[in-house]
C-alpha cells in the first residue's frame, strides 16, 4: 500500500490549555476531524477551569462528572478500536498500542478529577486536578494523540478498502480485454458492473469526506471519467467482438481501457496522497493565481519594505506575462483582445519599474513624500494588473461563449452518424477532419478558461474538460470509421452514439462551467442568481420572529450531501433545457429558470454554503419554490389550449401531477418541527420533494417543446433535437444499486462513541 495518511502533520487545539497532539499526524478527512471536535472542546474546558479559592460542591461534582464521562466514553471508544484491530491484523500492533495509551489517559483524567468526595481537594495527600495541573495537561495530550492515532489507523482501513476495490476492478478489466465470445463477455461484464458500483460508493463517500477542495475536484473528475467510460467500455467491447478484424474498432476499445486505467490510478493517488515516482504536484499555472500572488506581494510593501527583493517581484511579473502569450499567440483570440493584452503587458512592466524605483528610494530614506509616492505606485501597479485580469477574462469567456453557441447544433456529429450508416468513407473522412478542427478549438478554449477560472477546483475542472475533448474526439473518429466500414452493424451505430453523447454532455458541462467562472469573477462565488423572495432582515419575516433559526451540523450535512448532489445534477439538466429555448420570455421558461435557481440554492445549503444560512431559510425557500411550481402548472394549462385534442390529456395530467407535488412540498415546508431530530427530518423531506419536482420538470420541458413544435404554435420552442437522441435508452440513471454491505467497524462507529458523549460545562 502507498504512503498512509497518518504520516504527516498535526492536530491543533487551544493554545491556552497547552494541549497539542502528535506532530506526526495530519487530519485529512472531515469525519476524523469532526469526531475529535467534542473531545478537544470538553477537555479544553476541563483544563481551563477557573482556579477559585472557594469551590462549591456543585463545581466539584461537575468536574468529577466530566472526568468520569471522558473516561467512560474513551473506554467505549477503545473497545471499538480493539475490535477493529482484531479484524485487521496488519494494523493490530499499532492500533493496540494507541488503544492502551488512550485507556490509560482516560483513567488518569478520571483519577485527577475524582474530587467531589474530598473535604480538601487541594490537599497534598491526594493528587488532583487542583494540585497537579501539569499532570492533567499531559494526560489530555496523550489522550488526544492516542485517539487521533486510532482514528487515522481506522481511516487507513477505508483507504485499504478503496485500493482493494480498485484492484478487483483492474483484474476484471483484464479479463474483459481478453474475452473472445459474447457469452463470456456478458458474464464478466455483469461482475465488472457490480465491482464498479462498489468502487463508486467507496470513492463517493471519500470524495465527500475530503477536506481539501482541490483533491475533491480531482476526485470528482476521475469519478466522472469512470462513470462515462463504463458505458463506452460496454459498447466498444461489443463492437470489437462483433468485428474482431476491424482495426478502428480495436483502437476505439483500447482507448477506453487506457483512459479508465489512468482514472483509477489518479483516484488511488488522491486517497493515498502519493504520486508516481515521488513527483511533486505541479504549482498553480493560471494567470489569475499569478496575479493574485503578485498583488499580495506588492501590497505587502506597505507593511514591510524589506521582505522580498526586486528581482523576485520582476520574476513573478515575467511568469504572468509569459502566460498571457497563451492568449496573444492563440489563433482564436480576437485582434482587439490581443492588442489590449499586449498594451496592458507593456504598461505592467512600466508600472513595476516605477514602483521599484520609488521602493528602493524609500528603503534608503523613509520620508512622507516618498511613502506617498510609493502608495501611488502600488495602487497604479495593482490597477494595471486588475485591468489585465479583466482583459484576459473577457478574451477567454467571450471565445468560450461564441464557440459553445456555434457548436450547439452538433452538425458534425449528426453528419458523421448519417454518413457512417451510408457507408460513405470519403464523407466520413471529410467530417472527421472537421471534428478534429472543432476539437482543437475546444481544447484551446479550455486552456484559456483555465487561466481565468478563479479557483483551484474550477481550474481542475477546466483541465478535465480539456482532457475529455482531447481523448473523446479521436474516439468518435474511430467509432465513425468502424460504422462506415460496417454500415449495417447496429452495435457499431450504438457505439458511435455513445461517444457522441459523451461529447455533447461535455459541451453542456462547459456551459455550466463558463457560468461558474463568470460568477466567481463577479464575486458571486459560483452561486446562481439571487432569488429575491428569500427572507431578508426586516422583510417578509414578521411571522417568523418566534422561530429560532437552526443550522445543520456537519454530520447532518453529510447525510443529505448525496440528496443535494442529485438536486445539483437536476438543476444542470433543467438549465440545459431552458437555455435551448429561443423565446426566453416564455412563461414556462421563466418559471423553470426561477425554480432551477431556487433548487440550486437548496443544493448549496446541503454543502453549508450559499445564501440559505438556516433551516428556516430553507423552509421558506421551499414554500416559494412550490408556489413557483403552481404558477408553472398554470402556464401548462394555458399551453393545453394551444395543442391538439389528442395531446391535451397528457399535458393536463402532467400539470395536475406537478400541482399535487407542489402542494405536498408546501405542506411539508409549513409543518411545525421542534427539536433537532424533527428539524433534520423536515429538511430531508423538503429536499427530497424538491428533487422529485425537479425530476418532473426535466421531463416536462422537452414535452412542452415537442408539443409546440408539433402544433407550430408561437415562437417559444427550442431548436429541433437530433432524432436519435429522443429515442436513446437511458441506462443507469434511475437504476437502483444493490444494497451496500454494512461495514461493522470503521470511522463511523468510532465517531458515534465520541460524538454522542454528553459532557457538563464547568460553571
Amino acid at each position: 500500500m502507498a504512503t498512509s495518511p497518518c504520516s504527516s502533520s498535526g492536530v491543533s487545539s487551544s493554545s491556552s490549555s497547552g494541549l497539542g497532539a502528535d506532530a506526526g499526524l495530519e487530519i485529512r478527512t472531515r469525519s476524523v476531524e469532526q469526531t475529535l471536535v467534542p473531545l478537544v472542546s470538553q477537555i479544553t474546558t476541563l483544563i481551563n477551569h477557573k482556579d477559585k479559592p472557594k469551590r462549591s460542591d456543585k463545581t466539584l461534582q461537575a468536574i468529577q462528572r466530566v472526568g468520569q464521562a471522558v473516561n467512560l466514553a474513551v473506554g467505549r471508544f477503545v473497545t471499538v478500536g480493539e475490535a477493529i484491530a482484531n479484524e485487521n491484523h496488519e494494523l493490530k500492533e499499532e492500533m493496540s498500542v494507541a488503544c492502551i495509551e488512550a485507556r490509560r489517559a482516560g483513567e488518569t483524567i478520571a483519577q485527577l478529577t475524582d474530587v467531589a468526595s474530598l473535604d480538601h481537594p487541594e490537599s497534598d495527600s491526594h493528587i488532583t486536578i487542583f494540585t497537579d495541573k501539569t499532570g492533567v495537561v499531559k494526560a489530555a495530550r496523550l489522550l488526544l494523540s492516542s485517539v487521533t492515532k486510532v482514528l487515522v489507523l481506522a481511516d487507513r482501513i477505508v483507504i485499504k478498502q478503496i485500493i482493494t476495490s480498485r484492484n478487483k476492478v483492474l483484474a476484471t478489466m483484464e479479463q474483459l480485454e481478453k474475452v473472445s465470445s459474447f457469452q463470456e463477455f456478458v458474464q464478466i461484464f455483469s461482475q465488472f458492473g457490480n465491482e464498479m458500483v462498489e468502487f463508486a460508493h467507496l470513492t463517493g463517500d471519500r470524495q465527500n469526506d475530503l477536506k481539501d477542495e482541490k483533491k475533491k475536484a480531482r476526485m470528482a473528475a476521475s469519478r466522472a471519467v469512470l462513470e462515462k467510460c463504463t458505458m463506452m467500455l460496454l459498447t466498444a467491447s461489443k463492437t470489437c467482438l462483433r468485428h474482431p478484424d476491424c482495426e478502428s474498432a480495436r483502437i476505439n476499445k483500447d482507448g477506453v481501457f487506457h483512459r479508465m486505467r489512468l482514472a483509477l490510478e489518479q483516484v488511488i493517488e488522491i486517497v493515498t496522497d502519493s504520486r508516481p515516482n515521488g513527483e511533486n504536484e505541479m504549482a498553480p499555472i493560471s494567470i489569475y493565481s499569478g496575479i493574485k500572488e503578485f498583488k499580495n506581494k506588492v501590497e505587502g510593501l506597505r507593511e514591510n519594505l524589506y521582505f522580498l527583493s526586486k528581482e523576485n517581484l520582476s520574476t513573478m511579473l515575467e511568469v504572468i506575462l509569459e502566460h498571457t502569450e497563451d492568449f496573444t499567440d492563440s489563433a482564436y483570440t480576437s485582434h482587439e483582445h490581443r492588442e489590449h493584452i499586449l498594451e496592458l503587458s507593456k504598461q505592467a512592466k512600466m508600472e513595476l519599474e516605477q514602483l521599484v524605483s520609488v521602493w528602493m528610494q524609500a528603503q534608503n530614506q523613509k520620508t512622507k513624500d516618498l511613502m506617498e509616492d510609493l502608495e501611488v505606485a502600488i495602487l497604479k501597479t495593482c490597477q494595471c494588473m486588475n485591468d489585465l485580469k479583466r482583459e484576459v477574462h473577457s478574451a477567454a469567456t467571450s471565445l468560450a461563449a461564441d464557440l459553445l453557441k456555434y457548436h450547439t447544433d452538433h452538425m458534425v456529429l449528426k453528419a458523421l452518424k448519417i454518413t457512417g450508416v451510408e457507408g460513405n468513407l470519403e464523407a466520413v473522412a471529410e467530417y472527421t477532419c472537421k471534428l478534429s478542427e472543432q476539437k482543437e478549438q475546444l481544447v484551446e478554449m479550455c486552456r484559456l478558461l483555465r487561466h481565468v477560472s478563479g479557483t483551484e477546483p474550477l481550474e481542475i475542472t477546466c483541465i478535465h474538460a480539456e482532457d475529455t475533448f482531447q481523448v473523446t474526439g479521436p474516439q468518435i473518429i474511430s467509432a465513425a470509421e468502424t460504422l462506415a466500414l460496417h454500415p449495417s452493424s447496429k452495435i457499431a451505430k450504438e457505439n458511435l452514439e455513445v461517444f457522441c453523447e459523451a461529447w455533447e454532455s461535455q459541451l453542456s458541462d462547459m456551459s455550466l462551467l463558463l457560468r461558474e467562472i463568470n460568477d466567481v469573477f463577479e464575486g458571486r462565488r459560483g452561486e446562481k442568481r439571487v432569488y429575491l423572495s428569500l427572507p431578508r432582515p426586516g422583510k417578509h419575516n414578521a411571522n417568523l420572529k418566534a422561530l429560532k433559526p437552526v443550522k445543520l451540523d456537519t454530520e447532518e450535512q453529510a447525510k443529505i450531501a448525496k440528496l443535494g448532489l442529485e438536486l445539483h445534477l437536476l438543476t444542470s439538466d433543467l438549465d440545459s433545457e431552458t437555455e435551448k429555448w429561443e423565446d426566453q420570455e416564455n412563461d414556462i421558461v421563466q418559471h423553470g429558470q426561477g425554480m432551477s435557481s431556487m433548487a440550486y440554492s437548496m443544493y448549496l445549503f446541503t454543502r453549508g454554503e450559499g445564501l440559505l444560512k438556516t433551516t428556516q431559510d430553507l423552509f421558506h425557500q421551499a414554500e416559494i419554490f412550490a408556489t413557483e411550481g403552481t404558477k408553472l402548472a398554470s402556464a401548462l394549462h394555458a399551453l393545453s389550449d394551444q395543442v391538439h385534442n389528442d395531446d391535451k390529456p397528457l399535458l393536463l395530467l402532467e400539470a395536475e401531477k406537478l400541482i399535487s407535488m407542489c402542494k405536498q412540498l408546501q405542506i411539508t415546508a409549513k409543518a411545525p418541527a421542534q427539536g433537532k431530530s424533527a428539524t433534520f427530518t423536515k429538511v430531508d423531506a423538503c429536499i427530497l420533494k424538491t428533487r422529485n419536482v425537479m425530476t418532473l420538470l426535466c421531463q416536462l420541458l422537452p414535452l412542452c417543446c415537442k408539443l409546440l413544435r408539433k402544433n407550430k404554435a408561437g415562437n417559444g420552442c427550442i431548436k429541433p433535437a437530433p432524432p436519435w437522441k429522443e429515442d436513446r435508452i437511458r441506462t443507469g440513471t434511475n437504476a437502483r444499486t444493490p444494497e451496500r454491505r454494512v461495514d461493522t467497524f470503521g470511522i463511523k462507529s468510532l465517531e458515534n462513541h465520541v460524538t454522542n458523549m454528553t459532557f457538563l460545562e464547568s460553571k
